[in-house]
């Protein structure tokens, strides 16, 4: 280590000096470090070439194809290769003096040091680029033994409220992908797959707030990639974890790899059984049509929700030849549940004077099976970067949800109503995309590619008996093709790239039941650009553009998804259409030597996005109007923030990054019905409301090797038309500690340490109802995990990370 950081300062001292002296002709060095033995490419190998008459230092790095290119003053000099823990390649003294290859450099493992060290780099847990943040959930001690959900939720820019929503700098239309596509493990409602998905199975996560040309449309908040963990270490290695926790948890997963020179056999296999107890209360007052009170009703509930589930990814990449691989991946997931909800209804009258208590309970069974196989081919040609990609993914799953819900006001067994509902739901997803990349000259870059989404959605909803007309079956139909192109360069030190997707779809909504069928045809443009400036090695600024498209699926098409309240009732529309963004980002970035810090401002124009409204039904259960929450269109929503993430190391023994975001966000349109009476009501939604998150986390070493990571993280409060989200803080800590030679690792971690983290929310709807409700998806949760490593070492091959821009190539490479 200490070797790697002369070599470092001493390449930036003569990077340094070479700008003060006069300029000579420039030529390019270039070439590709590779192991010796298993022809692996070395990332962040380091290149020096040392000034004979001078003894000034130049070079760069490699890629993460081994891959090096760089510039030098034509002249003398010797040249090596480095890597840590790896055997020097020296070359012998040489003039240079035109564009030169070396070809392929070969690195031989320096056994002697590799017997001396055990950690070889520690990589940052939250790497901060110009226009991504890459999070590493290997280093993260606060998702031991947790799930997805968790992982994102220490994500920067990410929440995740209490129902499980996931946002994007407050927007929570944004797209999650697994692997780079929409899989079909991420089920039906992906709240709860995120959930369900165990945390050890990620590698780590991306998050794009404004993607280009070649990525997919969806999602007018950006992108959020969960890359799930594949070995890379030659021979037989991995790992096996086991957690237990309170409230009751416990599971075992093992991620295990067979590496060889012509293949890679890779798997992951879980098993975990949850309980996440959770409550919520809504104190409402009703008014009569005049605005008089009609009477109140307090509503206290509690559940359990109990999962028991397996999943395992198993598959294999073949080297066919030097040129092309072929990778095939099988992943399922099967899941059962229940949920026992226990909700009691306290009535008062306009006196507050207690009128009765009703009790509901809904005992809800679930199970769920999923699965999805994955191909993908990548053709390299002769030239570096010049590639074909192409994937083929098929998924199926099936999810069924059975409830048994008692009603009765107590003290009157004449009053017991019982209702059985069941929700079937079956989905077929087939995806097939092509990607090919050309590089052009010597900085320019041409892609394009194709992409075909074909999705099949059925959902049957039944009440028995059903008194209200709750029943439907609804089959949402999703064809999706898609061509996109895009080009980009770099002049001296401006880059950019710039790109049009086009997109055809082909929608139906089908109410089997009521015989209401739509079909919804349409085509869109979405253009993209990125450009990029480097005013010097360590700062850069940014200006990107994209539109985006957000499709309205599941719960929110479907009329009825549930009885769980049977006064507020979440309803679908199938009429909804899909909103459009325009997205502008600026960025800055700089890094100094122990900080680096990333800031940037953004605008989102979304026409007919999403909004939720609350109206009276017009149907009265025990006396109490019921209230049907829906989402509609509305005709504008403006969306203006800034946000800034920082890195900060101010010792060896102490790493903090922290993430704030504040926006503004304002909503234009006006929302008419016909109310039970008959009458026209015009609801108006122009509202403005301004609001910001923070997040700060902090891992410390102690003495004896003991970390200790602490996250805190706060929701300002948020107005809408119909009312407004109080703040929420909460904080998570975890201590961890290896053992038995760093072969192992026990960690101890408490989630929501205060048992603060709740959804707030105040609602009132003039001459309808006013309400205050809080509600806790899960309670605090207190985890200790083991993780055993065998044939590899804690942090074997993770690369020093390169000093680079920060940012993605200027290619636009994902």
């Amino acid at each position: 280590m200490k070797k790697f950081l002369f070599v470092t300062l001493s390449l930036l001292f003569g990077v340094a000096t070479y700008a003060q002296r006069p300029e000579g002709k420039k030529i390019t060095i270039s070439g590709k470090v590779l192991e010796k033995g298993t022809n692996l490419p070395l990332e962040y190998a380091t290149i020096v070439f040392e000034d004979v008459t001078t003894k000034q230092l130049s070079g760069g790095i490699t890629d993460e194809n081994g891959v090096f290119k760089f510039d030098i003053v034509a002249g003398n000099y010797n040249a090596r290769a480095e890597f840590i823990s790896f055997k020097n390649a020296p070359i012998a003294q040489k003039s240079f003096s035109e564009d030169t290859n070396l070809g392929t450099i070969f690195l031989a493992p320096d056994v002697a040091e590799l017997n001396e060290i055990n950690i070889i780099a520690e990589r940052s847990t939250v790497e901060i680029k110009l226009d991504k943040r890459v999070y590493n959930v290997g280093k993260d001690m606060m998702v031991k033994g947790g799930t997805v959900s968790d992982v994102l939720d220490n994500v920067p820019s990410v929440t995740v409220d209490a129902e499980g929503t996931v946002a994007l700098r407050g927007n929570e239309n944004v797209k999650i992908l697994i692997d780079g596509r929409p899989s079909g493990l991420a089920g039906i409602n992906i709240a709860d797959a995120l959930k369900l998905l165990p945390a050890d199975a990620v590698e780590k996560v991306e998050v794009i707030t404004n993607p280009s040309a070649r990525y997919d449309a969806e999602g007018g908040g950006g992108i959020i990639n969960i890359v799930i963990r594949k070995g890379k270490a030659n021979g037989l290695n991995g790992s096996i974890m086991a957690n237990v926790g309170d409230p009751e948890t416990y599971g075992v997963s093992a991620n295990l790899n067979k590496k060889g020179d012509t293949f890679n056999l890779f798997s992951n296999f879980g098993y975990n059984y949850r309980n996440n107890p959770g409550n919520s209360l809504t104190d409402a007052q009703y008014f009569n049509n005049d605005g008089t009170t009609n009477g109140y009703v307090y509503e206290r509930r509690t559940n359990k929700r109990l999962y028991e589930g397996y999943n395992a990814n198993f598959g294999i990449d073949l080297n066919l030849t030097k040129s092309l691989v072929w990778t095939n991946a099988l992943t399922f997931r099967e899941n059962t549940g229940k949920n026992p909800d226990n909700v009691f209804f306290n009535n008062f009258d306009a006196n507050l004077n207690p009128v009765s208590i009703r009790n509901r309970f809904n005992n809800q069974k679930s199970d769920e099976f999923s699965i999805e196989y994955a191909s993908n081919f990548v053709k390299k040609f002769k030239k570096d970067g010049h590639q074909l990609n192409v994937d083929i993914a098929i998924s199926k799953n099936n999810e069924n949800e059975f409830a048994t819900i008692t009603d009765q006001v107590l003290g009157d067994p004449s009053s017991l109503d019982i209702d059985l509902t069941t929700n079937i739901n079956k989905q077929q997803r087939n995806l097939f995309q092509a990607d090919y990349v050309l590089p052009i000259g010597k900085d320019g870059r041409f892609e394009a590619g194709y992409r075909g989404s074909f999705l099949n959605n059925l959902t049957d909803f039944a009440v028995t008996p059903d008194t209200n007309n709750f029943s439907n079956e609804l089959e949402y139909v999703e064809n999706v093709n898609a061509f996109y192109a895009q080009y980009g360069s770099k002049i001296n030190k401006f880059s950019y790239f710039l790109g049009l997707r086009f997109e055809d779809s082909n929608i139906e909504v089908n109410s089997i039941s009521l015989d209401d069928y739509n079909t919804k045809k349409y085509n869109n443009l979405f253009p993209s650009a990125t450009l990029n400036y480097e005013f010097s090695e360590t700062s850069s600024f940014s200006l990107s553009y994209s539109k985006r498209i957000n499709r309205p699926r599941g719960r929110f098409l479907n009329p009825v998804s549930s009885l769980a309240s049977n006064i507020n009732i979440f309803r679908g529309n199938p009429d909804l259409d899909p909103s459009l963004t325009d997205a502008f980002d600026i960025g800055y970035l700089k890094r100094w030597n122990k900080l680096t810090f990333n800031t940037s401002a953004y605008i989102n124009i979304t026409n007919d996005s999403f909004q939720f409204v609350r109206i009276n039904s017009g149907i009265v259960d025990g006396g109490i109007p019921v209230i049907f929450s829906s989402p509609i269109n509305l005709a504008k929503e403006y969306r203006a923030g800034f946000e800034f993430n920082l890195n900060y190391t101010p010792y060896k023994w102490w790493r903090l990054n922290g993430n704030f975001n504040a926006f503004r966000n304002e909503t234009q349109g006006d929302y008419s019905y016909v109310d039970p009476n008959g009458v026209i009501d015009i609801q108006n939604f122009d509202n403005v409301a301004y609001t910001w998150f923070a997040r700060i986390n902090s891992k410390i070493t102690l003495p004896y090797k003991i970390d200790w990571q602490t996250n805190g993280s706060y929701i300002a409060p948020q107005t809408n038309a119909q009312g407004k989200s109080l703040g929420i803080a909460s904080m998570n800590l975890a201590f961890s500690k290896d053992i038995l030679k760093d072969k192992a690792t026990i960690a101890f971690n408490v989630s929501d340490v205060f048992n603060s983290r709740k959804r707030i929310m105040e609602t009132q709807i003039p001459n309808v109802v006013s309400s205050y409700s809080e509600m806790q998806w899960r309670e605090r949760q207190v985890m200790l995990t083991f993780t055993y490593r065998f044939n590899k070492q804690k942090n074997e091959r993770d690369r020093q990370p390169r000093e680079d821009n920060g940012g993605e190539e200027y290619m636009g490479k994902p």
